[in-house]
């Protein structure tokens, strides 16, 4: 079996509800998973977008939520994930708002897509959560990925 991560707010390829987003609550969204690898120790998720500041223009990826050491028998994730209390054991890292926890898309222009990236580590990360970014996330990962799944979501801001 393969990794496999699946939300109930949305479809993979479809538009992530307004309520997962700035124009909304700003919470996150569910998120479930199935088939972890049996030597998993820890879990991550990465949630960015490729396409900013402007799909037709990409000039940068912004990440929305960096969250690792999820514990591999969690299954998932509930919705609205709070910055101060990620779940036992997991920690946030910071986005690229310079803060931790989840904040939801808010594209300038155009439909943008949203990457929500979960990997399988073998092993616990020992990482600060003050200075986890994605890059020293996927630094620290590097080596240590049993599987991954990725799961896209769209978003257009209201006219």
């Amino acid at each position: 079996m393969t990794l496999k991560l699946t939300s109930s707010a949305f479809a993979e390829g479809g538009g992530i509800p307004s309520r997962h987003t700035c124009e909304g609550l700003d919470v996150s969204p569910p998120l479930s998973w199935s088939a972890t690898p049996p030597a998993t120790r820890s879990l991550a998720l990465i949630v960015d977008d490729p396409d900013a500041p402007d799909p037709a223009a990409p000039k940068m990826t912004w990440v929305h939520w960096v969250l690792y050491n999820l514990a591999p028998d969690a299954g998932g994730l509930p919705e609205g994930v709070p910055a101060a209390a990620p779940p036992a054991g997991a920690a946030h890292g910071q986005n690229d708002w310079r803060r931790p926890g989840y904040n939801g898309p808010c594209p300038p222009i155009g439909r943008h897509r949203y990457f929500f990236k979960l990997y399988a580590l073998d092993r616990v990360l020992s990482l600060s959560p003050a200075k986890a970014t994605k890059a020293t996330l996927e630094a620290a990962m590097r080596g240590h990925v049993l599987a991954e799944a990725t799961l896209v979501g769209t978003y257009e801001k209201g006219r």
